[in-house]
């Protein structure tokens, strides 16, 4: 390799190692990579620029990250929490249970597995300290049920990786239904040998006037998921309208249905999601910045090469890249993960002839794994800050639904049927 790309490689390791953020490490190693190759600084610019502003597809993340504030501040999780309580509540362990089938639910609106967590999570957890869990396994069940949040269409992870890879996002939304249920189901059935092992109590129950009262008061936030998913796959609307759309379905259930957020509320949600958009942008800037040095310098056929020439065997590669993937997430943010390595092995999964729908579903399970691992999952964090539990009691509660996560990788990894047959049969050709 020319010595201008060992020294972005360099650059970037080191920005990475004094904690600075991935846009200005992407950013700052690509500069370098101009002035140290002599290229033209200018295309800096050009291919920031050119990319972000001609991308419609990109223009779905933004809208969905409002929609989820939107959900968070107008209490439309509330009303998705006592509906489920009233569903699952009477079982044994049944709070944990509506943890996960209420992320499952939210995931359908929001497709965040951070808004999941901060948005339900702190509710979640309190209600299950009151009746007494652990404190450790009311955070991880919180952690690991939002993981299902990006796999359940919508998904911004996926919407990414459409961006980074060119394939459908409607087959990639189409793809991660199966697994995102999968994943809900199997953590249902470890809650439920967990309550019994540990005599954990049955939630509340409600009579059948105040489940038929919850049910009419959640079924304005239930229809969110229906018809964004509903036009999408009605031909009705692209993804990136559906965002708009169940943004402005957002602020209309929260505002008139609800009546849980006013102008302030409004004008405080516009001002955190563009923070949270420019924070996004800047890094798929800079990815587009570095993965058109990558390009240029033809880094993925040196890797094409070096990996064809070890095996050609698609199944070996696929493990390889799993069990990589699955180490990073352990010490790197899924962003990093996705925007820097994602673009260099794209092209190896076109030469081994995989399925560009499959691998993005189960590279986005592999990458939703890593925010629940130890020792630096977002999602570890973000529970044990919210409800002041010691992060270690967290880990030794989490690591068993990590194995679950983990195992359902590989399953969806090695029969590819599980996330292609609805996309084969309902998907654009």
């Amino acid at each position: 390799m020319p010595v201008s790309i060992i020294i972005l490689f360099v650059v970037m390791a080191v920005c990475f190692i004094i904690r600075m953020p991935v846009s200005f490490s992407m950013l700052a190693a690509s500069i370098i990579y101009f002035i140290v190759s002599g290229n033209d600084m200018g295309q800096v610019f050009t291919v920031i620029s050119g990319n972000m502003f001609s991308n419609y597809i990109m223009l779905a993340a933004p809208l969905f990250i409002f929609t989820a504030n939107v959900m968070n501040q107008g209490l439309v999780t509330e009303k998705i929490f006592q509906f489920c309580n009233g569903l699952l509540g009477k079982f044994k362990g049944g709070t944990a249970q509506v943890n996960v089938l209420a992320s499952l639910i939210f995931s359908g609106m929001t497709g965040s597995a951070i808004a999941d967590a901060s948005g339900l999570g702190l509710m979640e957890i309190d209600q299950m300290k009151k009746e007494g869990y652990d404190d450790g396994f009311s955070c991880a069940i919180t952690a690991a049920s939002a993981t299902v949040g990006p796999i359940f269409p919508p998904s911004i992870p996926m919407i990414v990786y459409a961006m980074l890879s060119g394939a459908s996002i409607g087959n990639l939304f189409m793809g991660g239904m199966v697994p995102g249920v999968l994943l809900a189901a199997m953590l249902m059935v470890y809650v439920a040998i967990v309550s019994h092992k540990r005599n954990y109590p049955r939630g509340e129950k409600y009579t059948r006037r105040e489940f038929l009262r919850y049910t009419i008061q959640a079924i304005p936030a239930l229809l969110t998921p229906i018809i964004l998913l509903g036009g999408i796959y009605g031909g009705a609307v692209t993804p990136t309208e559906a965002g708009a759309v169940a943004a402005l379905y957002a602020i209309i259930v929260s505002v008139l249905v609800y009546k849980n957020m006013g102008a302030k509320d409004l004008w405080k949600i516009l001002r955190e999601s563009a923070r949270m958009t420019a924070t996004l942008g800047l890094l798929v800037g800079t990815s587009m910045l570095f993965s058109y040095i990558i390009a240029l310098e033809q880094v993925p056929n040196v890797i094409t090469g070096l990996v064809m020439g070890i095996t050609d065997n698609p199944y070996i590669f696929l493990l390889v890249v799993n069990i990589v993937f699955l180490l990073l997430g352990t010490i790197m943010d899924v962003s990093t993960i996705q925007l820097v390595f994602v673009p260099m092995i794209i092209p190896l999964v076109k030469a081994f002839g995989i399925d560009l729908v499959h691998f993005g579903v189960v590279i986005c399970l592999n990458m939703m794994i890593g925010l629940s691992t130890p020792p630096f999952g977002m999602l570890l964090f973000i529970v044990s800050g919210m409800s002041k539990t010691p992060i270690k009691k967290v880990i030794k509660e989490i690591l068993p639904m990590v194995t679950i996560m983990i195992i359902l990788l590989f399953v969806v990894t090695y029969v590819p049927d599980i996330i292609l047959w609805i996309p084969n049969h309902f998907g654009a050709k």
